[in-house]
């Protein structure tokens, strides 16, 4: 495996009524991209946010944003997140009738496009898909509110998608992500269980040290992982 270590915030912890300094303030900690949980109170409970608050926030950093569309129908959304700026769009496997489709509509939008697993949701699901995505994310909480425990059994999935990508001959092309309760103390089991795109929220906003000091223990904690 190759793909080099990447740490991404969750911007659910950022205070939302000045999110274009948020992300300017992240971008100047260091991340290497922004994503945006976007949840619409079906497919996850919670609310979050629209393509126009992420449309105002691009313009305040220049790290790429990923939506993760946590919807019942990313296929009626895509076209919006991806003209606020989002350069990935995250679709859940379980959300979606016809992945294969809806994937290949989010290319032809001119974004790439993932995949994303709930945590009772089989690594197979994905498995006639990967040629279609540059990055598969393992959920390792149940999706729809930040500062939830992470589940340390997602690991063996984990490991498991990423010998899927390797077999395939795409370890090159495809990064594999995980998202949910990430911070000093569960990175290194991703990280060596083969993930290389870690989401930190609560973890990142909650250092003593600050933001900068925050992304840097969490990269340095991935790299010795995978040493």
């Amino acid at each position: 495996m190759s793909r080099p270590i990447q740490i991404a915030p969750s911007v659910l912890p950022a205070d939302f009524a000045r999110l274009g300094e948020e992300v300017a303030a992240l971008e100047a900690a260091g991340v290497d991209l922004i994503q945006w949980d976007v949840m619409d109170g079906y497919f996850v409970p919670n609310l979050t946010f629209g393509p126009d608050i992420i449309a105002a926030a691009r313009r305040h950093c220049t790290v790429p944003f990923e939506a993760h569309l946590m919807v019942v129908n990313p296929d009626a959304l895509a076209a919006r997140y991806v003209d606020a700026g989002c350069s990935r769009l995250i679709v859940h496997a379980e959300a979606c009738t016809h992945l294969h489709r809806t994937l290949a509509n989010i290319a032809d939008l001119g974004a790439t496009a993932a995949v994303a697993l709930n945590p009772a949701t089989p690594a197979s699901a994905i498995a006639h898909v990967l040629n279609l995505v540059d990055l598969v994310l393992v959920m390792t909480v149940n999706p729809g509110f930040g500062g939830q425990a992470y589940i340390a059994s997602m690991e063996a999935k984990i490991a498991e998608v990423r010998s899927m990508i390797d077999t395939a001959g795409l370890g090159e092309s495809v990064d594999l992500e995980v998202d949910g309760g990430i911070g000093p103390d569960t990175i290194a089991g991703a990280t060596a269980a083969g993930a290389n795109v870690l989401i930190a929220g609560s973890a990142l906003y909650r250092d003593p040290d600050g933001l900068e000091h925050a992304v840097a223990d969490l990269r340095a904690r991935a790299t010795a992982a995978r040493a």
